[in-house]
């Protein structure tokens, strides 16, 4: 009988037409994106009190719920803790069987459950209400048992589910999950975390190289392309063949004045047949773009594209030239 009951099912499969499919993936993508954007609406003071009751607190975020929900509390635990605010997941049924010790009176619970009536989680609201732990309850029901017993109460109530029977927790865990992002950018913008504090917790693979990587890591500082300003384009058509098509013209202190580039000397080329004669100074631009040996290589990369140059001179805190940095070394180091 399952055997019949599975033949059946593989060619009713089989039967929907190309068309039938893109529709159903198509109709989940359109249900799940008005949920989201319903969220927009339902925002209100309580999200801002929310933001702040976790901004106040000086424990942690003990992120919890049951099934789909507790899902949703993983990354929304893992989004906090990878943004400066200090989460965990903790699972309900495990809570009551001893890891609710790892619960502090400062720390702030964040408890998602549709319904707001899942029994697993009774025991913990009952748990940190005796303890005084404030709690931020996300749910589809505000009238629920979690709502009453929650400080903060954020509603995530969507039209239906994308599930065709309005069963399966879809639309109700994508509105969920969003929610948990917007809670933690909030939260992210309020204590100034920056790029660099994102970096520090994101040391390994290629977005904590990005993020790390300073402009002194890659520079060139040896055999650095400089020429005085009273030196003729013969010598910089050398320079410019062996150097990566960038010199910089400096004065006597080795101080900035200027940069030129392969597309500089292309330009004379056209307009002057007795190019070689001509001093740099006339043809060099005399505020070039540069970088700092300090300053991240991920914006010295940035400087570039929106220049549309490929290389940078490198000056310490008195303009003077202290190297090259190339956009192809940021690309080989990964900064790009």
């Amino acid at each position: 009988m399952i055997r019949a009951l599975s033949t059946a099912s593989a060619a009713a499969e089989r039967a929907r037409s190309a068309a039938e499919i893109l529709e159903a993936g198509r109709r989940v993508l359109r249900l799940e994106a008005a949920a989201v954007a319903a969220m927009e609406t339902q925002l209100d003071d309580s999200f801002v009190a929310a933001v702040r009751t976790i901004l106040e607190s000086s424990g942690r975020v003990i992120v919890s719920g049951v099934g789909k929900s507790g899902i949703v509390a993983r990354k929304i635990a893992a989004t906090l803790t990878s943004t400066g605010t200090a989460a965990i997941f903790l699972h309900p049924v495990e809570a009551l069987h001893g890891d609710l010790g790892i619960v502090g009176r400062e720390d702030v619970a964040l408890l998602l459950s549709k319904s707001g009536e899942t029994e697993e989680l009774r025991g913990m609201v009952e748990f940190f209400g005796r303890m005084g732990v404030r709690i931020v309850a996300i749910t589809a029901r505000t009238d629920s048992t979690l709502a009453r017993n929650a400080s903060v109460v954020l509603a995530c109530t969507v039209g239906e589910e994308a599930c065709p029977h309005d069963l399966a927790p879809t639309s109700s865990t994508t509105a969920a999950l969003a929610l948990g992002d917007a809670l933690a950018v909030a939260l992210l913008e309020g204590r100034g975390f920056g790029r660099e504090d994102f970096a520090r917790l994101h040391p390994a693979g290629a977005l904590g190289r990005k993020l790390l990587l300073r402009v002194a890591e890659v520079m060139v500082t040896t055999d650095v392309p400089l020429l005085p300003p009273h030196a003729s384009m013969r010598e910089c058509l050398v320079l410019l063949a062996e150097k990566r098509g960038t010199v910089a013209v400096v004065d006597e202190a080795g101080s900035l004045l200027g940069v030129v580039t392969s597309g500089d000397l292309t330009r004379l080329m056209e307009r002057e047949e007795a190019f070689f004669s001509v001093r740099v100074d006339t043809v060099m631009t005399r505020s070039p773009r540069t970088a700092s040996a300090d300053e991240l290589a991920a914006t010295a990369a940035g400087t570039m594209e929106r220049a549309g140059v490929m290389a940078l001179p490198v000056l310490d805190h008195g303009s003077r030239v202290i190297g090259m940095v190339h956009l192809h070394d940021l690309m080989r180091a990964g900064a790009i």
